[in-house]
Parts: C-alpha cells; structure tokens; sequence
C-alpha cells in the first residue's frame, strides 16, 4: 500500500545526495590541488540506478555511485608558493554555470516528488473517506 510513498521518498534521498555532490563542487571549485594525489578533489558525479539493492525491489531509484571525475585545470602562476616545475597551480576543472544547472535540475526532481507524494497523500486520504 505504501509503495508509491517508498518510490517518491527514494527519489528524494538520490536527489538530496545529487544536491550534496554538487555543493561540494561548487565549493571546492577554487580550491588548488595536486592532480598527483589519490586524495584530490575533483568533481563529484552522482550515478542514479533503478531499484532498491538491499530488499530486491525493482520499484524507485538510489545512487550507484559517486565517482571522481579526475579532471584538472592548470593556470600559469609562476609566483604562487603551491605552483609545480612548470609553473602551473593545479584546480578541479569544475564549471559553475554547469553545477548550477545540474542543481536546478535536482531541485526541480525533488520538488516533482514531493508533489507526488502530496498527491498520493491526497488519494489515499480521499480513498478512505470514501471506504468510511
């Protein structure tokens, strides 16, 4: 009977989690790294998969993964203490006009689901009335 609600309340955690991924690029965006080291930053990418891994059912969606995409850009510095033998400082190569159009987007789906399970609140509400 709560399927429908479980669907939507799935959706809203793979979106949530898009959102954090995507505030944390945006947020690291400027941060100098060394693309050399296994624990740089660099643009997280949330991959959404149907169903629900722990209990089998096919129904809703969750995060599959959260890869790294391990892209890096380079600016001339020559000043800078962090630069390497080329004179380059290393960042994430993050595009903000993207990332802010991807959280549009994720917020736009969470949204959507919150309006469903509005709208399923709604019928079961008007489904019991009418059994009562």
């Amino acid at each position: 009977m709560f399927g429908m609600l479980d669907i939507s309340t799935s959706a809203l955690v793979a979106q949530r989690t898009r959102l954090d991924a995507i505030a944390a690029n945006l947020a690291n965006a400027d941060v100098k790294v060394d693309p050399n080291s296994p624990n740089a930053f660099s643009e997280r990418v949330v991959e959404f998969a149907t169903g629900d891994p722990e209990s089998g059912d096919p129904m809703g969606v969750h995060v599959a993964a959260i890869t790294p995409r391990k892209a890096f850009r380079s600016v001339q510095a020559p000043n800078d203490p962090s630069r390497d033998a080329n004179g380059n400082v290393w960042y994430p190569n993050i595009d903000p006009v993207t990332q802010q159009a991807n959280a549009m987007v994720a917020s736009r789906a969470y949204d959507a689901n919150l309006a469903a399970i509005d709208a399923t609140k709604a019928m079961f509400d008007a489904a019991l009335r009418i059994i009562a």
